[in-house]
């Protein structure tokens, strides 16, 4: 990811959910609550469909620059790459399953690995959607809205996302998610 990618995406885009969200929820009695609560009080609720979009996004977004490290990539190991043989059939296989997801999702939104009762499931979402709002617990996610690669792979989504599982993959921060989640 370059600089200039990096600077339009959280300076920018991530830095406007954030401003958005404290301007809806300045004065009122959801100020005072999480991101995590935030999202689940407002999630299919028509009536703070701004508050949960812009929630939403402000958490996806810091979980996805959590997911990335410099140098990142490789494998994973211990318990977490254990169960990505168990779940997914290995790690090439679940990299192939996260880029299906993430390249085949339509329009803006994001793709997951996630934890749910017990198992490791990958998912994509659209838009501000988060697994967090359903039930399960997220433990990897890949931006695929365009200004998350737009400026380096311009309309190359497959490219982007297997830069991202190549060479900027945490494993570790995978990982903890994963012990959280147990």
């Amino acid at each position: 990811m370059s600089a200039q990618t990096f600077d339009f995406h959280h300076g920018r885009h991530h830095q406007a959910y954030v401003t958005n969200l404290n301007n809806l929820v300045k004065s009122s009695p959801m100020e005072s609550q999480s991101l995590d609560e935030l999202i689940k009080a407002s999630y299919n609720d028509a009536s703070k469909a701004g508050v949960f979009n812009n929630a939403a996004q402000v958490w996806n977004h810091t979980f996805f620059w959590n997911c990335m490290k410099p140098h990142g990539g490789g494998a994973p190991s211990g318990q977490f790459a254990q169960a990505i043989e168990r779940d997914c059939g290995g790690l090439d296989k679940f990299k192939e399953q996260f880029k299906a997801a993430a390249v085949g999702q339509f329009g803006s939104g994001w793709a997951w690995l996630v934890a749910d009762r017990g198992q490791l499931k990958i998912a994509a979402t659209a838009n501000a959607v988060t697994p967090l709002a359903q039930g399960q617990t997220p433990l990897l996610t890949c931006d695929v809205w365009e200004h998350a690669y737009y400026l380096d792979y311009q309309n190359r989504r497959p490219d982007f996302v297997q830069a991202f599982l190549d060479h900027l993959v945490n494993w570790d921060f995978v990982a903890q998610n994963l012990s959280k989640a147990c």
